[in-house]
């Protein structure tokens, strides 16, 4: 007798995990992340520790958004590197930062997201600046150094209404970046809705950015499947392609405009990047009620933990069966969606739990599965305010 895929997962939620599948779920973990962590310091011929640069996912899974610029199937996020406000970034975290930076990167990971509104007041333009100097002190091969691409973000802030706004502002995370060329150049959220005239000189500084080589692909974030459409019309009328299209995807961000946005880009061959694939962590199954984390996250956490249990129950379950954890089983469930999602980590063991969704997919039957449940929730993380239709 079958069982269909609701059943499935009633079966699952109904069936409490046993500390004995928790603990072996652990060393599980433990042992893929030793390994992660001998590949990053294995001995030279001269005793010294040399960096293994080998990636952890086949080179077909690669992805080229633009001609010269082909990108992993995972990327990494830098919100939280010179965010203190939400994610408690301090100068003294650097350190291990550089060491996430050279992990990843040996690991296959060649592709990084950063903005220039990360990091604010006098950490103005840090986490640009940080990813300059990581690749600059990047100890591996110049092989695996040329290949290396920051996707960065320019604001809408209010005085960049003129094209030659968004010029000057890519000129300058160029700079901070430490390259000549930004490998892809993306307005961070449309004007449309409130300030349509700042949106046409914005549209018209990232084609200019594109023609002037200062950025070699162009892309948006936080635009909807109407505002996609227009903005790849209006750049298709100067010659300038739309690569890339950033929006929040997860397992408990796939409502109806996402999925439509996901929709026009198939359509209009754009690559989709989903940003917060763990649901500010809520996914990574890190956090109960009497575990929440600190500052803004605590309080969201706290409401929507009874309501996506279920979910949380399923992704367990599957976790459990792949040995792998439920940030992977997430992260891998963005990549089964034909997206390049871009987790954020603040230290090695982030890092290194990330690369743990590459090398594998998760199979039809689970994706389906997981898809069931998280549209029969009543409730999901909260959308971005800058979020477009």
């Amino acid at each position: 007798m079958q069982t269909s895929v609701g059943q499935a997962s009633q079966a699952r939620i109904r069936t409490p995990k046993s500390s004995k599948n928790v603990t072996r779920q652990k060393l599980r973990c433990d042992a893929f992340f030793g390994k992660l962590f001998q590949r990053g310091s294995e001995a030279s011929s001269s005793g010294q520790p040399r960096l293994v640069e080998k990636p952890l996912y086949k080179p077909s899974e690669m992805r080229t958004i633009a001609p010269g610029v082909e990108i992993s199937p995972m990327g990494l996020g830098t919100w939280s590197w010179g965010n203190q406000f939400l994610w408690g970034y301090e100068e003294s975290m650097d350190p291990e930062l550089q060491q996430v930076y050279n992990l990843v990167v040996s690991s296959g990971i060649n592709f990084f997201d950063t903005a220039d509104s990360y990091g604010t007041g006098k950490l103005d333009g840090k986490s640009e600046q940080l990813l300059g100097k990581f690749a600059g002190e990047y100890p591996g091969s110049e092989r695996v150094r040329s290949n290396l691409h920051v996707a960065t973000k320019f604001a809408a802030y209010p005085w960049r209404v003129l094209p030659g706004s968004i010029v000057s502002a890519a000129r300058a995370s160029a700079r901070r970046l430490g390259v000549d060329a930004i490998s892809l150049g993306q307005l961070h959220w449309s004007a449309a809705n409130y300030a349509p005239l700042q949106e046409l000189g914005m549209r018209a500084g990232l084609a200019q950015c594109y023609e002037q080589g200062v950025v070699r692909a162009v892309g948006v974030s936080n635009y909807g499947p109407r505002q996609l459409k227009d903005i790849h019309r209006d750049l298709a009328k100067r010659g300038v392609p739309l690569a890339t299209a950033q929006i929040q995807f997860s397992l408990l961000s796939r409502g109806r405009d996402q999925l439509l946005a996901k929709e026009v880009c198939d359509e209009l061959g754009v690559t989709l990047i989903s940003y917060s694939p763990l649901a500010l962590g809520l996914l990574s199954g890190k956090y109960g009620e009497g575990n929440l984390p600190s500052g803004p996250r605590g309080g969201l956490f706290k409401s929507l933990l009874p309501e996506v249990a279920p979910l949380l129950q399923v992704l367990d379950a599957i976790a459990t069966e792949r040995r792998k954890t439920m940030s992977q089983v997430a992260i891998n469930w963005c990549m089964c969606k034909g997206t390049v999602p871009i987790p954020g980590a603040k230290d090695l063991a982030q890092a290194k739990e990330n690369l743990g969704a590459l090398g594998w997919r998760l199979s039809a039957g689970e994706v389906a599965e997981l898809d069931a449940v998280a549209s029969g929730l009543k409730k999901g993380m909260i959308q971005n305010i800058f979020q477009t239709s």
